[in-house]
């Protein structure tokens, strides 16, 4: 292979990379638990952005319900935004090993 051409590929890869992380980035997912008492919002760099608490859920008593509501929606906000991922980024990432998106 001419070494020229290598580097345009390389070039044209790195690109197409940048622009893709650049999609992933403004991605965004909900995730919810207890019966959508707790909401929470993540974006394509699994960082969240949002929570929303059903008033119902606030009792002072029973602080660690509302804990692991909120555990929860987080995690299926990350499995929501991972699935998005997959399905936007496709072929491009089939068959990298990148931790964290189990593709």
């Amino acid at each position: 292979m001419n070494p020229f051409e290598l580097l345009q590929n390389t070039a044209k890869l790195k690109e197409e990379a940048q622009k893709m992380q650049d999609e992933l980035a403004a991605l965004s997912a909900d995730g919810s638990s207890g019966g959508k008492m707790v909401t929470v919002t993540v974006n394509g760099k699994m960082e969240m952005t949002g929570i929303r608490i059903d008033p119902v859920c606030v009792d002072k008593r029973d602080v660690a319900m509302l804990e692991d509501l909120i555990v929860a929606a987080h995690h299926d906000a990350i499995a929501n935004i991972q699935e998005q991922i997959k399905a936007k980024s496709g072929s491009l990432l089939q068959g990298l090993n990148i931790p964290g998106l189990n593709i």
